[in-house]
C-alpha cells in the first residue's frame, strides 16, 4: 500500500480508538511513497513507543514504520483489570490499530515482551504477518519464570520513594555505555507512565511461556532473533533447535538500549532479512 510520507525529522503522533479506550501510537514514512511492507515495532514491559523513537525515524528511510503503545503503557488506556492484560489481548489490540490504519500486510519487530506480542499477532491473523524480528526470546525454565517474576513483583508506593529509587538503580545498572542522564530519565518515565498497572506486561510475558515457545515451531513465517549481552541472553539461544525458518544474531557488541544508539546497524540487520521472507 502506498502512502504519502510525513516529516521523516520527526515522528506523527496519532490515537486510534482501542478495546478499551485509545491507543497511542508513532509513524515515521520515507521521504517518497513506498511499496515496501509497513513495519510494526513493539515494546518491551514497562516501557512504551518511545523506545523505538529514533529506530523508527531510522528505518523509515524506505518504508512506513510504527510504534505502538500496549493498552495501559505510555499513552494508551488500560485495561480496567489485570486479568485483561494478556499477550494476546496486546496482540489484539495492535491489530486494531492496524485495521484502523488500513495496513492489511505488515512485518513486525518486537522487543522482549514485544517478541511474544509479534508471535501472537502472527497466530491470530497469519496471513497478514510476512516477517517477524525480535529482539531476544524469553525461554525460560521455571526456575528462571520465578526469579524474574519476584524481581518484577510491583512495589508499592511509599513516601520514602522506594519504587522510584529501585527502579532508577535498575536503569542506571543496566546502562549502555552511550546512555546519557537524559537518556536515562526518559526511560524511568516511560516505567512510571505505567502508574500501579506498570508489571502487568511482565506478568502477560511470564504467563505467556510454552505458547510462545510453541509458534517459534509452528509459524512458518521468517523469524530474526537479535541477541544482545542482555539478562536474556542464554534463555534466547535455547530458539535456535526448536525455531522454524528463523535465526539468532549474536549481538554481544550491544546491551541494553541499543536501539537507540545503533539504528542503522539495527535496520542493516533485520530490513533486508525481512524483505526477502
Amino acid at each position: 500500500m502506498r502512502r504519502k510520507a510525513f516529516n521523516m525529522d520527526r515522528t506523527h503522533k496519532f490515537y486510534v480508538d482501542g478495546e478499551f479506550g485509545q491507543l497511542h501510537g508513532r509513524m515515521a514514512s520515507p521521504p517518497e511513497a513506498t511499496d515496501k511492507c509497513p513495519l510494526l515495532c513493539l515494546h518491551q514491559s514497562p516501557k512504551s513507543s518511545l523506545e523505538f523513537d529514533t529506530f523508527v525515524r531510522t528505518a523509515a528511510k524506505d518504508r512506513i514504520t510504527i510504534a505502538a503503545d500496549y493498552p495501559g503503557y505510555g499513552m494508551s488506556d488500560p485495561s480496567p483489570t489485570e486479568d485483561l492484560a494478556t499477550i494476546e489481548m496486546y496482540a489484539r489490540s495492535m491489530w486494531q490499530m492496524m485495521d484502523t490504519l488500513g495496513y492489511q500486510k505488515i512485518d513486525l519487530f518486537g522487543n522482549h515482551t514485544g517478541s511474544k506480542v509479534a508471535t501472537e499477532m502472527a497466530l491470530q491473523q497469519p496471513e497478514r504477518v510476512r516477517g517477524i524480528a525480535m529482539i531476544s526470546a524469553a525461554i525460560l525454565t521455571d526456575e528462571e519464570r520465578a526469579m524474574f517474576t519476584d524481581m518484577f513483583t510491583p512495589i508499592p508506593l511509599d513516601e520514602e520513594m522506594t519504587r522510584l529509587k529501585i527502579t532508577w538503580d535498575r536503569i542506571v545498572e543496566r546502562r549502555a555505555p552511550e546512555a546519557t542522564l537524559e537518556w536515562l530519565d526518559r526511560s524511568l518515565y516511560q516505567t512510571m507512565m505505567g502508574g500501579e498497572a506498570y508489571e502487568w506486561g511482565h506478568a502477560a510475558a511470564f504467563a505467556y511461556g510454552e505458547p510462545f515457545n510453541q509458534a517459534l515451531t509452528d509459524l512458518p513465517h521468517r523469524k530474526i532473533i537479535l541477541n544482545p549481552a542482555d539478562d536474556l541472553q542464554e534463555c534466547t539461544r535455547r530458539a535456535i533447535p526448536i525455531m522454524t525458518n528463523g535465526e539468532v544474531i549474536e549481538c554481544p557488541q550491544w546491551g541494553y538500549s541499543f536501539l537507540d544508539y545503533y539504528p542503522e546497524a539495527v535496520c542493516d540487520l533485520i530490513l533486508p532479512r525481512l524483505d526477502a521472507a
